[in-house]
């Protein structure tokens, strides 16, 4: 969720944005049990995040009656945006994208001043000059995939060393994301699929320019605050609206979506197209052992301490509250994701009928492998071998881990500041090597990105950096590790906290310009400028990209072994099974759809009136009470209109802000949340009881018209126009 700075300044996010509670929903493990075995049949139900290029064609006409042409899966792909971690959607031919509200949170900080706090107001731009950039913030729409998954086998020879294999998979990849973009002027990504069984590029057309036009209050958005979250019936207006521009005007659209006033009726098929964030459904029973044992377990306590140290912070003032509202929102998010993903794990029933699950798999491809339909190359003890090298890297994995997270991953370096030192410091050493050999956040393919986001301007609060700087030196030299070497280095006799204040507010590198000025002046300019930061991060570089190749490479190890079960599971399965989710672009589908729980009936959508009687019902206390305008203008909303809906779309985290549409590809809402159910999504899908919770299309328009005064805005949304689409699916 929240993050300290964009993703391009660090690797490739790994982290899970949602996390399963298990135990809880599948008495016994039967519902694990059932969809493990999944791994060996075809998807049933409405299950998978689809690839576009291979999407559940037959099982969709089969069940529904509707045919996916490719036009109609081409539009969609070109109208839904990846919006940093998560997911947005074009909505006017005038470049106007529609999100989350907590999907563009971190931009309504940035904006936001002590005299203007647009997080917790809401803003609206009347006009487009009053549409405020975003700096660093970067919208990118996928626009070709092409399988080169030949080129990276043909690259990567068997029977090379894990390090060997590593650096000649890191080598290839660079070259064939560095050659299309090159050619194509696209920013290009080479993605790793089926654990390592296919690799697809995928290019991307890139904006940098992207203006806020629209939120509503935070309260609004995330009415009913942390009780509600992962909770349903649910009362959110959780959406906020962007403008892409191009060359100073806005962005000239050719597929946007055509909105729907009326929204989805119930039982209604409805497709999602965004980018989960990533599972865990194809992982060994060896890696949810790891999870268990050590991640989960590891993660928990560090968020424990953040939680604290954020709540503490915010409760001084009101001016620290804003300060620190996206981080402590974030930590307290993850925190109970990880909460239930160790609760699922820790349920011993579970982990036995994964194992079953995972015998019967391996029986299955210990047959195929006999047979010979794997082809020669294939043993059977190479094959079978394949588990039990991804236990023993998972163990490497774990006894390095603290290391890992502390020194590269910054954990024990929380601070922004250090983090545009390392990015500084690295990119610098990095960009005189060849380009197949560099860490990959400095490859070529990234460098738009990374410098739009390096040099763009935001604030830092240097109290709120040293606080968080302070705790996690205080982490790094805890557990016995103050007379490690690199710990004394680190703070070169200090104390925490000095070392912290020293850095703080010795450094220039708040200054966009002087980023801008280093980065160009390369390690001669870094050596001079006697930077406390920038010392602070040279002081441990060398450990940590020393722990970070022994990483790698048993990742690495981790990865060809994947890729071995990987291609039997596909030799088995072909394209009928979807890949884990890896961030990128994908299909889901299901219907608009309540539940049943503890023996009541949870009706599919909420109203206005609903939100306006839990208010009462609740005595107007935080967080259910209204903003003032909610109460002010009750008699001009028409409160039959549906206010929030859900929906049988599998989905995860990086789906918040994706768009839901109908049969003919119009707008119908927008994901914001899942239910407490839908938690168990990171390792299986049921349909029995967990739903994706939506904004509907006829709520956004109401309270656009009749709230907000944003008549003009509601019309670019519903137009008037036709429609520049191309034909849609059609229906048998």
């Amino acid at each position: 969720m929240s993050k300290e700075l964009p993703a391009s300044l660090r690797p490739r996010p790994q982290a899970n944005l949602r996390t399963p509670l298990a135990a809880a929903f599948c008495p016994g493990g039967t519902c694990l049990l059932l969809a493990m075995l999944a791994v060996c049949v075809p998807s049933r139900a409405d299950e998978g995040m689809w690839l576009y290029n291979h999407p559940p064609r037959e099982a969709i006409r089969d069940k529904y009656g509707f045919e996916l042409t490719d036009a109609w899966l081409k539009h969609l792909q070109l109208c839904s945006v990846r919006f940093g971690g998560a997911s947005g959607e074009f909505v006017s031919e005038e470049g106007l994208i529609l999100s989350n509200h907590h999907v563009g949170s971190r931009a309504l900080q940035r904006l936001s001043t002590k005299e203007h706090n647009y997080l917790r107001d809401g803003f609206y731009a009347r006009t487009r000059q009053e549409e405020q950039p975003c700096p660093g913030l970067e919208v990118s729409v996928l626009e070709e995939i092409e399988d080169v998954t030949a080129r990276v086998n043909a690259a990567v020879r068997p029977g090379l060393a894990d390090e060997e294999a590593f650096r000649a998979r890191r080598a290839i990849l660079a070259a064939i994301e560095k050659e299309s973009q090159d050619k194509t002027g696209l920013r290009s990504e080479v993605v790793t699929l089926y654990q390592g069984a296919e690799y697809h590029l995928y290019r991307y057309k890139q904006y940098t320019d992207i203006r806020l036009v629209f939120a509503p209050e935070e309260q609004t958005a995330f009415y009913g605050g942390d009780p509600d979250n992962f909770e349903y019936p649910r009362f959110d207006l959780d959406i906020c609206l962007f403008r892409a521009y191009e060359k100073g005007h806005p962005a000239k659209i050719e597929h946007y979506l055509k909105w729907s006033r009326n929204g989805p009726a119930d039982h209604e098929l409805v497709f999602v197209s965004g980018h989960p964030g990533r599972t865990d459904r194809l992982r060994t029973v060896g890696e949810l052992e790891y999870l268990r044992d050590w991640e989960y377990p590891r993660t928990l306590q560090r968020l424990n301490r953040l939680e604290v140290l954020y709540d503490a912070y915010s409760a001084r003032s009101a001016e620290n509250t804003r300060r620190a509202r996206n981080d402590l929102f974030g930590v307290r998010n993850s925190r109970k994701a990880r909460e239930g993903a160790l609760a699922g794990l820790l349920d011993a029933k579970l982990m036995q009928a994964g194992r079953a699950s995972e015998e019967k798999l391996r029986a299955s491809v210990r047959t195929l492998v006999e047979s010979g339909k794997l082809g020669a190359g294939a043993s059977p003890a190479q094959v079978e071998q394949a588990w039990e090298r991804i236990a023993q890297a998972q163990q490497a994995i774990a006894q390095r881990a603290v290391e890992y997270e502390l020194l590269e991953q910054g954990a024990g370096f929380n601070s922004v500041l250090f983090r545009y030192a390392r990015s500084l410091l690295r990119s610098a050493v990095e960009r005189s090597k060849p380009d197949g050999v560099r860490l990959e956040e400095y490859q070529e393919a990234g460098r738009a990105s990374f410098e739009h986001e390096l040099f763009a301007e935001n604030p830092v609060y240097e109290d709120l950096e040293t606080l968080k700087l302070t705790d996690s030196l205080t982490s790094l030299a805890g557990n016995g590790r103050y007379n490690q070497p690199v710990v004394r280095k680190a703070l070169s006799g200090l104390s925490p906290h000095e070392r912290a204040f020293t850095a703080v507010h010795g450094t220039k590198l708040a200054s966009p310009a002087k980023r801008r000025e280093l980065y160009e002046g390369g390690l001669q300019a870094l050596d001079e400028a006697h930077d406390p930061m920038i010392e602070l991060a040279r002081q441990v570089d060398d450990e940590a990209r020393a722990v970070r190749k022994e990483v790698e490479a048993r990742r690495e190890a981790i990865r060809q072994a994947h890729a071995q079960i990987g291609k039997a599971r596909y030799a088995l399965e072909g394209a009928n099974q979807y890949p884990d989710a890896t961030g990128t672009l994908r299909l889901s589908y299901g219907v608009v759809a309540g539940y049943e729980e503890d023996g009541q009936h949870v009706p599919f959508q909420t109203t206005l009136a609903g939100l306006y009687q839990r208010a009462a019902g609740q005595n107007y206390r935080p967080p259910f009470d209204l903003p003032e305008r909610w109460l002010a203008n009750e008699k001009k909303l028409n409160l039959a209109t549906p206010f929030d809906f859900v929906c049988t779309a599998d989905i995860i985290g990086g789906n918040s802000g994706s768009p839901v549409v109908n049969r003919r590809g119009e707008f119908v809402g927008i994901i914001f949340d899942g239910n407490i159910q839908s938690l168990v999504a990171d390792f299986l899908y049921t349909e029995e009881q967990a739903r994706a919770v939506c904004v509907h299309s006829a709520a956004i328009i109401e309270a656009l018209q009749n709230l907000y005064d944003a008549k003009p805005l509601a019309e670019e949304l519903i137009g008037r126009r036709e429609s520049l689409r191309p034909e849609t699916g059609s229906q048998r």
